[in-house]
């Protein structure tokens, strides 16, 4: 049954006249003055499903347009702008509105789970910092923060979205041109200064035309639905400058009404016929373990053509409950679509075939770990032992996927190693960082610091290189205990996180995991028994911190950030107990 009041209808799928067009734009700034001929756009709905906001595409760029002749006034043309990247029309039409003014717009994130208020507030200054920004944008519930984080820095004008559009007075705008910068990407995944990837024009215009065109294959009747946050960019790239380059309808749910009520997001997708979404693996396994909450005929999940996985690695198994869960209203587990890429790429490096099985290989991880090749596991490998990696397609066209071995020679099929990448959508550094630049490149080629390998043309990821804990010359993959560690009862989804620290005679695993309420000697038993879990999947002894929920550090796109939280362990600020001083004692412990 629709849920949406009288007053206000979305934007429709279909354009009426409005040919649908996937040939290559120049700028964005062409592309949405294409998509402005058409009746679709993007609808923004709140936590009862109502559409609380929405324009078309055509509205969208009257109000950037207009709004543009107000920044050219104030900013010099190439001036950065950090705008506070909130799932809104206001952020939209900032974004759009610096590129008809020829301005550098900065996305940062709301103040989701990044270590607390100071974590948020030092994210803020230092990508302010990196990105030289001229001003720092966001709605009027964070202005405080963004004057708090920034009250340092001179010459940053502080306003929020609704003083913004007041500004006077006015002047012609210049929009950006084929050759000029589009936008600075930051990550805050990362323990030192977050690094500003900067998209060109011609960077992000190539990525956009080969994810339209060939890998999601945009049909007239497509309709997109995201929860996804626009300061990532599988959120602003995938789901807020694609819909829009290939003209299509975009229904939005903010990120954290999705974390409160996971099945909105396909209940929405089923009202209004949505047949493309993305998630990381997370998103899908909440929606599955919620799944029994949904109301008779409230889902109809028949018309999605594409449920799109990347954002990180993927889990089989999410997959697997997600299809189970939702099959029976109709959701077909062909619509999976298993991808590649990075921020900077733009978004995008492969892609599967749209309709195609999730191809998962089976691997021997003793085998791997030991000798680096991803051996087929067998009938006796022990399901400890036993790990599934997605294949997730080949490279888009005019793009191109090497895997390295140590010495620099690429690697064949089933032998893992560093992956590297070139093309049209790659970036061409950090804004304001040549050092890291030069670290980013060889040659032609991207470092993309991920590890995986190729097999029959397609590839996979095996986990990021920094993350590899290498203890007595075996090779041990956090993400193998941590999923481990997550089936042990008392221990929350998703609240796991394992890395190494040197405590001066050689590398000792650390699992850190977030309990649920209980006892004192239930904890004591919970601790005993991820003791043995890591034991058995890994083959080493560990330390294990037990911290209260919500104690993980997430990056802004929702990952868990590892080298944050061993920043927190390192620094005694778990609950539990091992404060630094302790942290020798604990580790010797673990030895025994």
């Amino acid at each position: 049954m629709p849920f949406l009041p009288d007053t206000m209808k979305p934007t429709p799928t279909l354009n009426a006249r409005l040919p649908l067009r996937l040939e290559q734009f120049e700028t964005l700034t062409d592309a949405l003055d294409y998509a402005a001929q058409g009746e679709t756009g993007c609808n923004f709905f709140n936590l009862r499903g109502e559409v609380y906001a929405q324009f078309s595409y055509a509205a969208l760029r009257g109000e950037a347009k207009a709004l543009a002749r107000k920044l050219a006034a104030r900013f010099e043309r190439g001036a950065r702008i950090a705008l506070v990247a909130e799932t809104s029309p206001d952020f939209l039409v900032a974004f759009f509105a610096c590129q008809y003014a020829g301005l550098v717009p900065a996305p940062m994130p709301l103040p989701v789970n990044l270590g607390g208020k100071d974590g948020y507030l030092t994210q803020v200054r230092l990508m302010a910092q990196g990105a030289k920004a001229s001003a720092a944008i966001g709605p009027a519930a964070l202005k405080d923060f963004l004057i708090a984080a920034l009250e340092n820095e001179s010459g940053v004008d502080i306003l929020d979205y609704h003083q913004m559009k007041a500004l006077e007075p006015e002047t012609d705008a210049v929009a950006f041109g084929p050759d000029d910068l589009c936008y600075i990407q930051y990550s805050s995944g990362s323990t030192s200064a977050p690094k500003g990837v900067i998209g060109t024009q011609k960077s992000v215009n190539a990525n956009l035309h080969a994810i339209t065109k060939h890998g999601l294959k945009l049909r007239p009747d497509d309709r997109a639905a995201s929860w996804l946050p626009l300061y990532h960019d599988m959120g602003l790239i995938g789901f807020a400058l694609a819909p829009m380059y290939g003209q299509r309808t975009i229904d939005y749910l903010a990120t954290s009404d999705f974390v409160r009520r996971p099945l909105l997001w396909l209940r929405l997708m089923s009202e209004h016929k949505a047949t493309i979404t993305y998630s990381p693996s997370f998103g899908y396994e909440l929606a599955a373990r919620r799944s029994s909450k949904a109301e008779d005929g409230a889902l109809d999940l028949s018309h999605v053509r594409v449920a799109g996985i990347g954002g990180d690695m993927v889990r089989p198994e999410a997959l697997r409950l997600f299809a189970e869960a939702f099959a029976p209203v109709g959701f077909d587990a062909g619509a999976f679509l298993p991808s590649y890429g990075m921020a900077e790429a733009t978004l995008a490096v492969s892609f599967t075939e749209i309709g195609a099985p999730v191809d998962v290989d089976y691997v021997d991880m003793r085998h791997y770990n030991r000798s680096g090749v991803a051996q087929p596991a067998s009938a006796v490998t022990s399901p400890e032992h036993r790990r599934g990696f997605v294949l997730c397609g080949k490279p888009l066209p005019d793009h191109a996927i090497e895997v390295r071995g140590e010495n620099g020679d690429t690697l064949q099929d089933r032998e893992a190693g560093r992956i590297f990448i070139k093309g049209p959508s790659l970036t061409p550094g950090y804004y304001s960082d040549p050092d890291a630049t030069a670290r980013l490149y060889s040659g032609e080629w991207l470092d993309t610091g991920d590890m995986g390998y190729f097999l029959n043309g397609e590839v996979a990821i095996t986990g990021r290189a920094k993350d590899l804990i290498i203890i007595n010359g075996r090779n041990i993959w956090p993400q193998d205990i941590e999923w481990a560690v997550e089936k042990v009862d008392g221990v929350r989804q998703g609240g796991v996180a394992a890395f190494s620290v040197d405590d001066g005679n050689g590398e000792r695993v650390i699992v850190v995991a977030e309990r649920r309420g209980m006892s004192a000697e239930a904890l004591e038993h919970v601790k005993r028994e991820i003791a043995k879990t890591v034991q058995t999947a890994a083959g080493a002894p560990a330390v294990v911190v037990m911290a209260k929920p919500h104690s993980m550090v997430l990056t802004s796109s929702g990952k868990l950030s590892r080298a944050k939280v061993k920043q927190k362990f390192l620094a005694g600020e778990f609950d539990e107990a091992i404060a630094e001083a302790d942290a020798p004692k604990a580790l010797a412990e673990a030895r025994v």
